[in-house]
């Protein structure tokens, strides 16, 4: 089963595409859900499994040279990042907006960077771009390459069935309070994910796996999709639909470029400067409003979870829909919405700054509430 972008949607019983629910939506070419969401997602929160992603761009940066020169076009600290580690990365404007947020993968011979569906070929052509002198190469490796993610507290079955052994745990620096002392953050990556590389399948070339904030990343050939998948079935890792991994990231509070994010968004409203901003590394653009956003403590929106009644609406709102308060007043916006197996109807929204868990909100016909925790 193939989407309409030509992506592998992995092979199972009950699988229905994203693009047969909604044609227009972003993450067309892989799988809504194999029949079940909701016990889908509970594999996911109890034990582990296997989420297409393969829609997601996929580039590589490959020269002597691309660590210190993706330092200096990006937010993270490049420099000493070394082949087995990855990280997080973002791309902003000049006047320090939200453009492009990348994970990254270091082998030691090639930086390869993977996006949002259909963001790798404007971030290529930026990166192009800038290469000016510099001797290193830029390609779009989507057509060739795809990436799964196993995601649950349990991944040992499927390391074991790919023959990696035990990955270790995320690593992220705290972010400093504002106005900290020169000297606060150490050089180097403020997050660090473990990388592997994966066995080829047979004669064919090999990827890596990927210690992530949800889950292990696994970058395939697209020719090898079913293969990994039906190994990893066989090791008790069933495939699981993007409904269910939305909903697991809703719950979890990470956010999506052009979910939670609009042409404003700064890194520091949607949690974003821990994992991919580095707050003492030298300039690099959109720096400036970091920097002052930061250090005044004060960004005007947050990203917070939302309760939904159910009531008045039963699908999830769409993305971008108004977030207000009882008497119209428009406070934020909705990200991403979802059927949790537990929490109920929830949805990530970037919301004003001033409102609170007190305050009543609306969004569409729905009656909502801030999480406590928020």
């Amino acid at each position: 089963m193939r989407g309409v972008r030509g992506q592998v949607v992995i092979a199972a019983p009950g699988a229905v595409a994203v693009e047969a629910l909604d044609p227009a939506s972003p993450d067309v070419g892989v799988a809504a859900h194999y029949g079940d969401p909701l016990r889908e997602q509970r594999t996911l929160a109890t034990a582990a499994g296997l989420v297409d992603r393969s829609h997601r761009g996929v580039l590589a940066v490959r020269g002597e040279a691309r660590a210190g020169w993706l330092h200096s076009l990006t937010t993270q600290h490049l420099t000493g990042l070394a082949g087995g580690q990855g990280t997080e990365l973002l791309v902003l404007s000049p006047h320090g907006h939200l453009e492009q947020h990348a994970l990254v993968a270091e082998d030691g011979e090639t930086t390869w960077l993977d996006t949002e569906p259909g963001r790798a070929g404007e971030l290529a052509a930026f990166l192009d771009r800038m290469r000016f002198f510099t001797p290193v190469t830029v390609t779009d490796e989507t057509a060739g390459w795809a990436l799964l993610s196993v995601v649950g507290p349990r991944p040992e079955p499927a390391l074991a069935a790919l023959g990696l052994g035990e990955l270790a745990a995320p690593w992220m620096a705290e972010v400093p309070g504002p106005k900290f002392p020169a000297g606060t953050v150490p050089p180097g990556p403020t997050s660090r994910y473990a990388v592997r590389p994966l066995a080829p399948a047979g004669a064919g070339p090999s990827g890596w796996a990927r210690r992530g904030r949800l889950g292990v990343d696994l970058l395939v050939p697209r020719a090898a999709v079913e293969e990994v998948a039906g190994r990893l079935a066989a090791a008790g890792v069933p495939p699981c639909g993007l409904w269910a991994y939305e909903a697991v990231r809703v719950a979890a509070r990470q956010p999506r470029l052009g979910f939670e994010t609009d042409h404003r968004t700064l890194p520091a409203e949607v949690g974003l400067l821990a994992p991919a901003v580095h707050l003492e590394k030298g300039c690099y653009r959109g720096q400036e409003t970091i920097a002052r956003v930061h250090h005044l403590g004060r960004p005007p929106r947050r990203l917070a979870l939302l309760h939904l009644d159910g009531i008045a609406a039963e699908r999830p709102p769409a993305p971008h829909t108004k977030v207000s308060t009882m008497d119209g007043r428009v406070v934020g916006f909705v990200g991403t919405g979802a059927h949790h197996h537990e929490l109920g109807m929830v949805a990530l929204a970037l919301v004003r700054r001033n409102v609170t868990v007190d305050t009543s909100l609306r969004v569409g016909e729905s009656a909502a509430a801030l999480d406590p925790t928020d």
